[in-house]
């Protein structure tokens, strides 16, 4: 079962979750939750810790946004020095 390409690793996790859900709770609707308490725990285990993972991730993928956007801001402040002509200004940005 393999996810598209083109989505992130958190949307991936959120699909997988909503995908647990519905079948949790087709099997509820099916009175599978009534005889098997255990079940039930065993998935609720499993989301919960598929859950913990996709905010790990979440994280990560902030503070790589975050790191990202920082270097952006530097390269931007690079070419604008570059393109005034001023030098020095170019030096102190990639002493930064």
């Amino acid at each position: 079962m393999r996810e598209p390409a083109g989505e992130s690793p958190l949307e991936q996790a959120v699909k997988r979750l909503d995908r647990a859900i519905s079948q949790l709770e087709q099997r509820l609707a099916g009175g599978a939750g009534k005889a098997g308490g255990g079940l039930f725990d065993q998935d609720g285990a499993r989301l919960a810790a598929e859950l913990d993972k996709a905010k790990v991730r979440e994280k990560e993928l902030e503070a790589a946004g975050a790191e990202a956007s920082a270097a952006l801001g530097r390269a931007i402040a690079e070419i604008k020095a570059a393109l005034a002509g001023d030098p020095a200004q170019v030096q102190e940005t990639e002493e930064a």
